[in-house]
């Protein structure tokens, strides 16, 4: 049985055909988003999530045409901690790649992952960040349950910091050598600096993408456990504004989630 279209707490979740139908999805209500904000006379702060979870979304809205581009201010959520930033993993290279070298953004501001004073650089990241006030936040969630890199072990709701610099787990950093971004375990870095919890959920609307069979567990904990640093994204059904778009494998351990929110639908 499937369903195009649920409900947990505050969060909806949509079930497309294919990995690249969730990511074009994503995209379109992104740049609803961004349409709607071509007006404006201020920039519009966007944060970017990378990974493999990110590629169709990326790739759908960067190909969208007529987007107002000039009129964003873009961040992004995390990044490793003394990485190259030439290195094939590293996200500032990822956002370069699949975002703004194909399209003009009016800013971006990167997390230097090699700055040489870490502090003042996640001082002055997250003043830029407070200071434009982002209003929309794509995003992914990790196999751990992770949110940026806020690894369960890391994962603070009520975190007084804005960025801050964590040690990595290790399911996280075998998620990153499964998903090809290393060629062994050692590699993996083991610290990165990531936006805290409490100011992705500051941000007023997030869009989540979430695809393939790695992260179906992960989806079925974050829709049915109790909201707990244990699986950090169960914190996203106290959102006001969240849709998490998944394709047919990453929704494939929620059969009887759907066949019970059809039951309430027929009994109502």
């Amino acid at each position: 049985m499937s369903f195009s279209r649920f409900k947990a707490g505050h969060l909806q979740c949509e079930i497309h055909s294919s990995n690249q139908a969730a990511g074009a999805a994503a995209a379109a209500a992104a740049a609803e988003v961004l349409r709607q904000h071509a007006s404006s006379k201020t920039l519009l702060g966007v944060i970017f999530a990378t990974g493999a979870s990110q590629l169709t979304t990326l790739s759908a809205l960067t190909s969208t045409s007529g987007l107002p581009w000039r009129c964003v201010c873009g961040f992004h959520l995390d990044e490793y901690v003394d990485l190259s930033p030439d290195h094939p993993a590293s996200f500032r290279r990822y956002l370069r790649e699949h975002l703004t070298q194909l399209v003009p953004l009016g800013e971006f501001h990167e997390i230097d992952g090699t700055a040489s004073d870490p502090d003042r650089m996640c001082s002055e990241y997250i003043l830029k960040l407070r200071g434009q006030n982002p209003l929309l936040c794509l995003l992914g969630i990790g196999e751990n349950g992770h949110i940026a890199f806020n690894d369960p072990g890391e994962a603070d709701f009520d975190d007084p910091q804005g960025i801050k610099a964590v040690e990595l787990d290790l399911i996280c950093r075998q998620q990153q050598l499964a998903e090809g971004w290393f060629k062994t375990l050692a590699d993996v870095p083991p610290k990165a600096f990531t936006l805290t919890i409490p100011t992705v959920l500051k941000v007023p609307k997030l869009i989540v993408s979430v695809p393939g069979y790695r992260k179906a567990r992960v989806v079925r904990r974050m829709l049915t456990e109790s909201v707990s640093t244990a699986c950090p994204a169960t914190i996203l059904r106290t959102h006001p504004d969240v849709t998490v778009f998944l394709d047919q494998e990453s929704a494939s351990e929620l059969d009887d989630i759907l066949v019970s929110q059809c039951e309430e639908k027929l009994g109502g």
